[in-house]
């Protein structure tokens, strides 16, 4: 499904020792907005699946278009990975690792269910908030094509910081 663009997310949890876990996902999607409700898949026997079902919770981070590389070393599977890249917990609500410097905005999320599809496991996320960043409004990093690429400006698109186009009247 390559051909399909999509956005880039990684997605955390904490184990039960508290160590952090998380793995790029550009397979999530917005499955109802009452209540606000996500799927993300992951790949069965992944230990960040283990991690996010052991807690209940799970954090969303989604990237801006300058964390490429935060997008490559959490699908790389370094064991590493949170020692190089900056995260925190912002408070006791927040549902798993924030990304602070990578994401644009995190969306903290209660797990709803789950159901193996092959081998990959569908997570249903009842989100429970969603913290946007404070700098900057940065444009999301997409991928698709195997490749990473940056939401276009321009008259194509509402350019950040400008209200969407009012919707057009159907009849």
């Amino acid at each position: 499904m390559s051909l399909f663009p999509t956005g880039v997310a990684v997605i955390g949890a904490l184990d039960d020792a508290g160590r952090p876990w998380g793995m790029t996902c550009s397979s999530l999607c917005s499955v109802s907005l009452d209540p606000p409700t996500l799927l993300v898949c992951v790949r069965s026997g992944s230990p960040t699946l283990g991690a996010l079902e052991r807690a209940g919770t799970f954090s969303v981070n989604l990237l801006h278009h300058s964390a490429r590389d935060v997008a490559e070393l959490f699908a790389s599977g370094d064991p590493d990975r949170f020692h190089r890249t900056a995260w925190h917990l912002p408070d006791a609500v927040a549902a798993g690792p924030h990304l602070r410097d990578a994401a644009h905005a995190v969306g903290d999320c209660r797990v709803e269910g789950v159901r193996r599809v092959g081998d990959h496991t569908v997570v249903f996320g009842r989100v429970e908030r969603v913290s946007v960043g404070a700098g900057p409004q940065r444009a999301p990093l997409l991928y698709g094509l195997r490749r990473y690429a940056v939401w276009p400006s321009g008259d194509s698109v509402a350019d950040p910081g400008r209200p969407w186009p009012a919707p057009l009247d159907e009849e």
